[in-house]
This record gives structure tokens, sequence and C-alpha cells, in this order.
């Protein structure tokens, strides 16, 4: 049988096997795309919700209340069930023009080639690094998905007292995370005057007994060899001392876009995002984006992309990723077709 990913050509081969690229997958195989190969890095396919042990997912796709592993587990059935084929720990390294691409796996490098490539490689959290907070290099320093993915995946509690920094909707599945980690957070930190998810955070936040710190930043880290503290600035210019065994960095999202910043195409700097038309077609018309891995601050052209805000779109939950990927795979099927405008 022949290696699918070494010398293969492809109708459309989707980058990312979470909800949008799964999504996009299944819309091209039942629109009569049967060639579709779908390419992760990950030794599992299912994307984010893979590490998010709790509900709401599943709503608008499957008409039912399930929890993040429920809801990707299923996605990856039904993928599999229309003989979709995803191939696992399997990362691109270059994006060439006309659909050429380079593929390492643990079958050793790579190159096929396909008539459409889709971008859905999501997005990720800012760490610590990226926030410039000064202080020791202790452990028990991490993200909400480093958080889930230990504790969903591999059952390990990084910390037991720790301070949540971000107020997003990733805010709140950290809280979630914690109560069923048996982790008290001793406190939630927003530089902001008010929450950026102000509902349901602020009355979750409550519910679990965590105050909630406004116009409060953490400025420096302290420990050695785990975190035992951190100072923070208040909004009048205090800074004061917060004890605890560990930090959770939430949220300021960034597109994972390294792949397209590497190559050909063009990018929005303002967010790192690839640039696309109102089809969600790249500079490179061979290639697309969907999903979360768009974070456009410009706004786009098509009313499921266009933000009248200008301002950077915050991330979509699983479900809005879903439906761009649909969306975004109809217009590939157009273009297949020949009926997409140039």
């Amino acid at each position: 049988m022949s290696d699918p990913l070494n010398g293969n050509n492809y109708d459309v081969v989707i980058i990312g096997a979470g909800p949008a690229g799964l999504s996009a997958a299944l819309t091209l195989k039942k629109s009569g795309i049967e060639s579709v190969l779908v390419v992760d890095r990950d030794s599992e396919a299912g994307g984010a919700p893979r590490h998010c042990g709790h509900p709401p997912f599943g709503i608008r796709e499957y008409k039912r209340i399930m929890t993040g592993p429920s809801f990707a587990k299923r996605l990856v059935q039904s993928a599999r069930d229309n003989s979709i084929k995803i191939a696992l720990k399997t990362t691109v390294t270059m994006l060439q023009p006309a659909g050429n691409i380079t593929v390492s796996s643990p079958e050793g490098m790579g190159k096929i080639t396909a008539k459409r490539v889709l971008i859905a490689t999501g997005i990720r959290e800012t760490p610590r690094s990226s926030r410039l907070v000064s202080g020791d290099r202790p452990l028990g320093i991490c993200t909400t998905g480093t958080l889930q993915s230990m504790y969903y995946l591999k059952k390990l509690i990084p910390f037991r007292y720790p301070v949540i920094v971000g107020t997003e909707i990733v805010s709140f599945s950290a809280l979630s995370t914690c109560k069923k980690a048996g982790i008290k957070p001793v406190a939630m930190l927003e530089e902001n005057q008010r929450p950026t998810l102000r509902w349901p955070l602020y009355y979750a936040a409550q519910a679990f007994g965590v105050p909630l710190l406004l116009q409060t930043q953490i400025v420096k880290i302290i420990g050695d060899p785990r975190v035992r503290a951190v100072y923070v600035a208040e909004n009048k210019g205090n800074i004061r001392e917060i004890a605890c065994d560990g930090v959770l960095f939430s949220g300021q999202f960034t597109p994972e876009s390294t792949l397209a910043r590497m190559s050909h195409l063009d990018l929005d700097y303002a967010t790192n995002s690839p640039i696309v038309d109102q089809f969600g077609r790249c500079t490179d018309p061979t290639y697309y984006a969907a999903g979360n891995v768009l974070q456009h601050a410009t706004g786009k052209k098509a009313p499921i992309y266009y933000n009248p805000s200008n301002l950077p779109q915050p991330v979509d939950v699983a479900g809005k990723c879903w439906d761009e990927g649909q969306i975004t795979a109809q217009w590939i099927v157009q273009d297949l077709a020949g009926n997409l405008p140039q």
C-alpha cells in the first residue's frame, strides 16, 4: 500500500483535526469530494475539546449537551465513519505555491500535493514568557490548555492553590477544571475595570468562592523550586503579595499561524492571521483558512467573518468553528467546480 504522506495528490488537504478541520472534511466528503486528507501533529484527533472535560459542547452539532472529550470522540468517529483519512503525529513543515506541502511523520519526511489546502490550525494561549512577567522560574506555572491536558488526559495536578490570570471565556473553563480537580484558586486577576467575559464569569467566580480582583496586574512571581507567592499591582499603584503555589495564565489567544508566517502567504500583522477574502481564500488561492486561526482586526467581508467593531475577534467556541469549517468547505467545493469568482 502506498504511503499517503509521500508523493500523493489530493483534492483537499486539511491541516488541523479540530472542530473546524473535521467539520470541513465531513462537508467535503458529503459533497462528493472523495480525495480528502486531514493531518494533525497530535497523537489523537479532536482538537482542543479533548482537553475540556466539561459541558456545553455538541449542542448545535449533535443536538445534545456533551463534555469536550465526548464531543471530540463523536466528531472523530463521524469522520472515520465517512472514510476520511486522518494522519496523526504528522507535522506540516512547509507550505509552497500550488498546494505543494512538506510533512514530517514517524515514517520520515514526505511531500504531497493538493488542489486546495485548508489551514485550520486553531489558536494557543499566550504563555508567561510572552507576557513579560518578571521573577523566578519555579514549578507550578502553566496555561489553561496545559492544565486541562495534564488533568483530563494524564490525571496530573500541577498545583493546589493557584492565582488565575485573565477573565476570558477560557478562564471560566479554568475555574471548572480546577473545581473538578479539587484545586482551589486563591484569586482571579483582571487588569481592566471589568471582566473580559462579564457573564457568566463574574458569577462563576463568586459561586466557586474565588475573589475576582479587577484593575489588578501580576508583576512578579516568587518561588524556588515551586511558586510560593506573586506580587500584583493594584489600580492605585500599590504592590502587594498574594500567597499561592501556582500561576495559571489564561486567554490572550494568538493564532497558531507559524506555517503561514513561514510561507509565501500574506498575514494581517495586527493579529498574525492569514489574510483571506470573503470566501476564506488566502492570497494564494490554492489555500484557505477557517476557525480560530482567523482573528482579524480589520474585519472580513463575508457575513460569517464580518467584524463591525474592527476589533480583534475573541476566540470562537467549538460550535462556531464547526460552522466556519462547513461554510468554508462549501466555498472550496464551488471553487473546485470552477464556480467561485476569482
